[in-house]
């Protein structure tokens, strides 16, 4: 096989990995463009800032509480976050919600609890709480100009206004505000984001990543941690391949950090974060969500240094139930939401395509 064979081959599988992966994000994405279009217009601006507009403790508990019961993964959290940034929420509580979102909800608690077993699932818990509170403590106290919206600022702004209509009138501004300039102004971060993420796949398949996570020490937890932060993993999905993991030999401290860091992160959250809030944010949550991830993954296999067993044969009631609370997406809707987000992202584009056109024209 000559060099173009491998560069098409690799090209090839990327594309079909970055699909593969929007495909299964693209579905909580077109929800929560849904959600966010009905925050616009339940939630006005002065609410926002009057609940979520400050730097209070309690501001971060309701942020974080609120976010655990969403099962939506760390990309579909995405419209609903910055929407909440765009509306007059503080970065702290905006920060605590992305984050508890995609690393706990109550699907994600019961699956854990029946493939992982109690000791992993309670610290999953704790950590579930903490973790996002920390980010979101730390995006209050080092945000600076990032921690509120300013008008006068010259990031791409998604304009919120308040008009007196009608509840359904409202409601129609809203939609048209999340699937009209939020939708183009994610989606073509997020399609980029895939596409690296696809790239990172492809590189580092699941086998590798499943050969060397059998150490319990910090390389491999370090490892694993940032590996995590740039791939992309489902709310839920995640933890199935994680309890294999650990019944193939790898660390209780494995799963913990891959549980926080896999879920909570991804590329076109991080890309779309820098690019709509920006680089200070990111700092603040991927370097707080890898050094959690790790100091909590690395205290769980002090804890449970004898206790990586998965009891994978007790699941059957854990497994059912999680099946009755978890919304699943037919395959169908999920392809018409990828291809409608690939085009929001295309034609995002469009006009600056034009306009470099136009110049070397």
């Amino acid at each position: 096989m000559n060099i173009l064979e491998i560069v098409l081959n690799g090209v090839k599988d990327t594309i079909v990995a970055s699909i593969v992966t929007l495909n299964g994000a693209s579905g909580w994405l077109m929800i929560s463009f849904i959600l966010a279009g009905v925050l616009h217009n339940v939630l006005t601006p002065r609410r926002f800032q009057k609940q979520l507009g400050n730097k209070k403790f309690s501001s971060l508990i309701k942020s974080t509480i609120s976010g655990m019961f969403l099962p939506i993964c760390s990309c579909g959290v995405i419209p609903l976050g910055i929407s909440m940034y765009y509306s007059g929420a503080y970065l702290g509580p905006v920060l605590a919600f992305m984050t508890s979102t995609p690393i706990i909800n109550p699907i994600a608690v019961v699956l854990c609890l029946g493939l992982l077993g109690p000791k992993v699932t309670i610290i999953y818990l704790i950590a579930g709480f903490l973790v996002p509170f920390l980010v979101g403590f730390l995006g209050n106290c080092f945000g600076k100009e990032e921690l509120s919206l300013h008008n006068d600022s010259e990031e791409e702004v998604i304009e919120l206004e308040e008009e007196k209509r009608s509840f359904m009138g409202n409601m129609i501004d809203g939609l048209k505000w999340s699937f009209g300039e939020l939708a183009l102004t994610i989606s073509k971060y997020v399609v980029m984001g895939m596409v690296f993420a696809g790239f990172i796949t492809t590189i580092f398949p699941n086998s590798i990543i499943q050969k060397y996570l059998g150490n319990p020490g910090l390389l491999s937890l370090g490892s694993i941690a940032i590996l995590a932060c740039v791939m992309y993993v489902c709310a839920v999905g995640h933890i199935p391949f994680i309890a294999a993991l650990v019944a193939s030999g790898a660390s209780p401290g494995i799963a913990i950090t891959f549980l926080i860091a896999g879920a909570a992160t991804n590329l076109p959250e991080l890309i779309s974060m820098f690019k709509l809030i920006g680089k200070r944010t990111v700092i603040i949550y991927s370097v707080t969500l890898t050094l959690s991830s790790i100091i909590i993954g690395y205290i769980t296999n002090l804890l449970l240094v004898n206790n990586n067993s998965v009891n994978l044969d007790a699941t059957n009631s854990s497994i059912q139930l999680a099946n009755k609370l978890m919304l699943n997406i037919p395959d169908s809707f999920e392809y018409v939401c990828t291809i409608l987000i690939i085009l929001f992202a295309f034609k995002s584009i469009i006009p600056k395509m034009k306009e470099v056109i136009g110049n070397h024209a």
